[in-house]
């Protein structure tokens, strides 16, 4: 049997949430969505994350009907991706068990058919819920590992949990590197180990280029066994974003393998990705950086570097593995026109989503000089939050904490709710204990919370609340998307339903 690869496109998702601040409207995306249908995918990851949130707030789209929108194109045969935060569904605090149930119920039968779920804290007590309620309505339940580095995570502890999640009835497992920093060597060890523990279970790689070890990393899944790589096509690749499906698809052929993606739709898909980019250029860290064109075959000038990288990345000598880094970094992305690598986010580990995000509101503040003492600041952070592994909401709760340290210029005498909660263990098992003269701050008691996270939230009567909210709210997605962004999904049912709300 040959061997195959399967590309997963995420250029309207976490493309535009890693590079443009998440401001991609459901009208740009169904300019793309149709060609990428065609184009050989299974799997095309189009909601979920802050897509729900940003879609209320700032693109004036009801996710609900953007998801059936999406699911009108793709049909049963394509299956529709999104990223769910475990308990924390795509809010950004633990929701009650009933919530979570009846917002995936909705989600599944709305043609969101496959969802990944993670938690922030890897405390996998969190994703039981979730994982239940779409097996429950027939939905592909993957579990994500979120993979960090720090004196307390190694491959033992990654591998624990990822026994516990598929033991507790997920479908496949995921390796979630949100901040770009899975190194290719520790890769193949991770993926080797994983695969001894859990033999032939589909595993999907996730990964961003902030660091430049993206690519690379990919390419050991590749040789290690690993079936799914998370993409975006060129314009929505590179820098905090994916890997670029047109570079990984060189390697594949070169390595012998079999793609799912035909390209047929190449050039007509980078061209409307361009076009959308420059739409939004004023969200746009890097608005002049985001590639040239890829041919769909390399010049035989890529094509030898490619052939070089992959003979030294097949070797898993740590030397020349870093070899291949810099090869694919210096000699083919650069070259390419995408930004050159900032290795100070491997100490900050900032995942892309959350840097474009923090770089557009300090830059709305006029406080964009103080993003480098933040981003010193957040390493500081995480350590006293126990090492916690920085991805939505975790990451978003450390920045704020990080951001206010700075702004004051005295740590921790401003402290957020999110920060504080999470301290005391209401999101979940902190990785290990959190320092104990901010938990201290945090609760002058010093009381940490040790149940499953759920057993803090109350169950909430829906019917009671839309009854509570008059003609706000007229359907069960209403109702969902109030309780978990109960601001923006007020402000935007309220203008949604306008004539019929001032008639009432």
């Amino acid at each position: 049997m040959a061997k195959r690869v399967n590309f997963v496109d995420c250029s309207l998702r976490d493309g535009h949430q890693s590079l443009l601040a998440t401001r991609m409207s459901t009208n740009q995306c169904l300019r793309v969505l149709p060609m990428l249908k065609e184009s050989g995918y299974s799997i095309l990851e189009l909601w979920g994350g802050a897509t729900l949130d940003s879609a209320l707030r700032f693109t004036n789209d009801d996710p609900f009907e953007r998801l059936a929108a999406f699911y009108k194109i793709t049909g049963p045969d394509i299956q529709i991706r999104s990223l769910c935060r475990g308990q924390n569904l795509f809010g950004y605090t633990p929701y009650p068990d009933n919530v979570v149930f009846k917002f995936i119920q909705a989600a599944v039968r709305g043609g969101n058919k496959r969802i990944r779920i993670f938690d922030a804290l890897n405390d996998a007590r969190n994703l039981n819920m979730a994982v239940m309620a779409t097996k429950t309505f027939n939905g592909h339940a993957e579990a994500a590992l979120s993979y960090t580095t720090s004196p307390v995570h190694d491959q033992a502890l990654f591998v624990r949990f990822a026994v516990t999640a598929i033991d507790d009835g997920a479908d496949s497992l995921a390796i979630k590197d949100m901040a770009g920093l899975l190194q290719p060597h520790d890769c193949y060890a991770l993926v080797e180990a994983l695969r001894g523990k859990l033999g032939n279970i589909e595993i999907s790689l996730h990964s961003h280029c902030t660091n430049g070890l993206a690519v690379t990393t990919y390419v050991a899944g590749m040789l290690a066994g690993v079936n799914n790589f998370d993409t975006c096509y060129g314009p929505m690749a590179g820098g905090t974003s994916q890997p670029p499906v047109e570079l990984l698809s060189y390697f594949a052929r070169e390595a012998g393998y079999e793609m799912n993606v035909n390209f047929k739709h190449l050039t007509k898909i980078d061209g409307e990705l361009r076009v959308i980019r420059k739409e939004l250029a004023k969200f746009d860290k890097d608005p002049d950086k985001f590639g040239t064109p890829w041919p769909a075959e390399p010049t035989p000038e890529v094509r030898k570097l490619v052939k070089k990288a992959l003979d030294l990345i097949a070797t898993k000598d740590k030397d020349k593995l870093d070899q291949a880094i810099a090869i694919i970094e210096d000699q083919i992305l650069v070259p390419q026109g995408y930004p050159a690598v900032d290795r100070k986010q491997l100490d900050a580990q900032v995942p892309g989503g959350m840097l474009s995000n923090l770089h557009s509101q300090l830059k709305d503040q006029g406080k964009l000089d103080l993003m480098p003492q933040i981003l010193e600041e957040i390493p500081r952070v995480r350590a006293d939050a126990g090492y916690v592994p920085l991805v939505t909401p975790t990451s978003q709760i450390v920045g704020t904490q990080a951001s206010l340290n700075v702004m004051t210029g005295n740590r921790y005498s401003m402290i957020t709710n999110e920060f504080r909660n999470m301290m005391l263990g209401k999101y979940g098992r902190l990785p290990v204990p959190g320092n104990q003269e901010v938990i201290l701050k945090c609760a002058p008691d010093g009381k940490v919370f040790s149940n499953r996270p759920a057993e803090y939230a109350a169950d909430i009567d829906m019917g009671k609340v839309m009854a509570d909210c008059g003609p706000l709210l007229k359907s069960n997605t209403d109702i969902l998307l109030y309780l978990l962004f109960a601001a923006p999904a007020k402000a935007f049912l309220a203008k949604k339903y306008a004539p019929a709300t001032a008639a009432a």
